[in-house]
């Protein structure tokens, strides 16, 4: 969801069937990128299970990049837990 007149810095994502343990693990991976001005999230109800996420970013940095490369080192912390773990 982007808001009418702006530039794609600032887009809320909308995940479906996900929760505080995917949205709060990727609000801190999106965070480290010095790029992003703002990044939260929120549920919007506690009967539906999707999350609203959103992220500001400072400059003309598009905020799907930051969500691309949240997205992408949450998968290798994930797997090197899984590889340790193994």
């Amino acid at each position: 969801v982007q808001a009418d007149g702006t530039d794609g810095n600032c887009v809320t994502f909308v995940l479906h069937d996900e929760d505080h343990t995917l949205g709060n693990s990727l609000r801190y991976m999106v965070m480290k990128n010095p790029e992003v001005e703002f990044c939260g999230y929120c549920i919007t109800h506690p009967s539906e299970s999707k999350i609203n996420f959103r992220i500001q970013t400072r400059g003309a940095l598009p905020a799907v990049e930051p969500f691309r490369k949240g997205l992408n080192d949450l998968m290798g912390v994930c797997q090197h837990v899984l590889n340790t773990f193994e």
